[in-house]
C-alpha cells in the first residue's frame, strides 16, 4: 500500500495511529488529522458516551466550494464546509472515498460538534409570538444564550431579598423616610464619615415598584449565565464587588450631593461587563415601540451605555448614572481578568468565542 501524504504539507507521510478507539492517520509535522470514511462519526459517539442519531455531515453548512486540498486516499479533490450550518470553522471532506481531513485546531470543535449544535439552536432560536407579545407589554428585552448547568440559587436568592427588603419598608412612609435616611448612600454623609455602611446597604434598596421590577428582571436574564460558570460564591462576591465600585463611582461623581442614591442597578451594571465579556454571541431581542430586532449583546450594551452617558451628560434626573457606568466599567474588569479562566474551564464558552466563530442573527 502506497504511503499517503499529507494534504497540508504535501511531501510528509502520515502516520496510523489511534484516537479515541478509532484508527487515524496524523501528520507529524503539522498535526492535521486524516479519518477515514464514518471515523468521524464513530469518534464523535464515543466522545459523547453513545449514538448521537443521524451523522454530523447532516449538520453540515454551505459548501464553500473545492478546497486546495487533495485526498491521501484518491488524491482527488478535497471540498471545504462550514463544520455547522451557524459555526464557521472549516472541515475538508472527500465526497468520493468519505474521508475527512480536520486540522489540529479544528478538532476540539469536531468533538464538541454535538453541544455546539444544541448551543448554537439556542442562540439562534427564532422569536415567537410570545416573546413579541411579552416585549410588546413590558418593552424588556429576551435572551437567548446558553442553558446554565447548575440551579442559579443565588440569583434567585438575590430576588427574593430585594423583594423581601422593599416590602418591609416602601408601603409604610415613616418607614420609607427612616430606611432611605439610614440606608440610602447619601454622599454628603459620606464626606464626613458618616453612614459609612449605606455604600454596601444602598444596593438591596429600591425607590419604586417599577425600579425594582426593572432591575431584578435584568438581574434574572443576565444573573443565570454568569453564577453557572463563576460558581455561587464567587457570583455572589463579584456582584457584591460590582456594588461597591458603583457606590464609589456615585461618590466620586459628586461627593456633595445630599440625593440618597439606592438600587441594584451599579451591581447589575457590573453583571453586564463580565457578560459582555464571556458571552459575546449571545442575543437579546429589543423592541423598539412595535418592532422586534434580534441583537447581538455587543450592540445591546453600546445603547444601553449610550443611554447612560447622554442622561449624566444632559441633565441629573434622579437616576445615578455614575454609579450605572462605574458598575459597568468594573464588570469589564473583572471579565477581562478572568477570561481566560473562564473560557479554559468551559469548553463550549471557548469555541463560541474563538475568532471563526460567526454565528446569524
Amino acid at each position: 500500500m502506497p504511503t499517503k501524504r499529507c494534504p497540508h504539507c504535501i511531501t510528509h507521510p502520515l502516520e496510523v495511529t489511534h484516537y479515541q478507539g478509532e484508527e487515524i492517520d496524523i501528520c507529524r509535522e503539522c498535526g492535521g488529522l486524516w479519518f477515514e470514511k464514518n471515523e468521524v462519526n464513530r469518534m464523535i459517539a464515543e466522545i459523547n458516551e453513545g449514538p448521537i442519531g443521524d451523522k454530523y455531515e447532516t449538520h453540515f453548512g454551505e459548501s464553500l466550494g473545492i478546497s486546495k486540498l487533495d485526498c491521501p486516499d484518491c488524491n482527488k479533490n478535497l471540498e471545504r464546509f462550514h463544520l455547522l450550518e451557524d459555526f464557521h470553522t472549516e472541515i475538508d471532506v472527500c465526497r468520493h472515498c468519505d474521508g475527512s481531513w480536520i486540522e489540529k485546531d479544528q478538532l476540539e470543535s469536531v468533538e464538541n460538534s454535538p453541544e455546539l449544535k444544541a448551543s448554537l439552536d439556542k442562540l439562534n432560536q427564532k422569536v415567537s409570538w410570545k416573546t413579541y407579545l411579552f416585549q410588546f407589554l413590558t418593552q424588556m428585552p429576551v435572551e437567548y444564550n446558553l442553558k446554565p448547568k447548575q440551579t442559579p440559587w443565588v440569583t434567585r436568592s438575590l430576588i427574593a431579598l430585594n423583594a423581601i427588603i422593599f416590602a418591609l419598608y416602601f408601603f409604610n412612609t415613616t418607614a420609607f423616610s427612616t430606611t432611605l435616611e439610614l440606608f440610602a448612600m447619601n454622599p454628603s454623609k459620606i464626606s464626613q464619615g458618616e453612614h459609612l455602611w449605606s455604600v454596601i446597604t444602598c444596593v438591596f434598596l429600591h425607590g419604586s415598584v417599577m425600579h425594582l421590577i426593572g432591575n431584578m428582571y435584568f438581574l434574572y436574564i443576565i444573573g443565570d449565565n454568569l453564577e453557572d460558570v463563576l460558581g455561587h460564591k464567587k457570583f455572589l462576591m463579584w456582584y457584591m464587588v460590582c456594588g461597591l465600585a458603583a457606590s464609589f463611582a456615585s461618590f466620586i461623581v459628586d461627593p456633595s450631593s445630599a440625593i440618597p442614591s439606592v438600587g441594584a442597578s451599579g451591581a447589575i451594571a457590573g453583571l453586564f461587563g463580565m457578560y459582555l465579556m464571556w458571552f459575546r454571541h449571545a442575543s437579546l431581542t429589543f423592541m423598539i415601540i412595535i418592532y422586534q430586532k434580534k441583537l447581538s449583546a455587543v450592540w445591546f450594551f453600546v445603547i444601553w451605555l449610550g443611554i447612560n452617558i447622554f442622561g449624566m451628560i444632559s441633565a441629573p434626573d434622579g437616576v445615578d448614572y455614575g454609579a450605572h457606568i462605574g458598575g459597568f466599567i468594573a464588570g469589564l474588569i473583572i471579565g477581562f481578568a478572568l477570561k481566560s479562566k473562564i473560557i479554559e474551564q468551559n469548553p463550549v464558552i471557548n469555541l463560541l468565542n474563538q475568532p471563526e466563530a460567526q454565528l446569524k442573527r
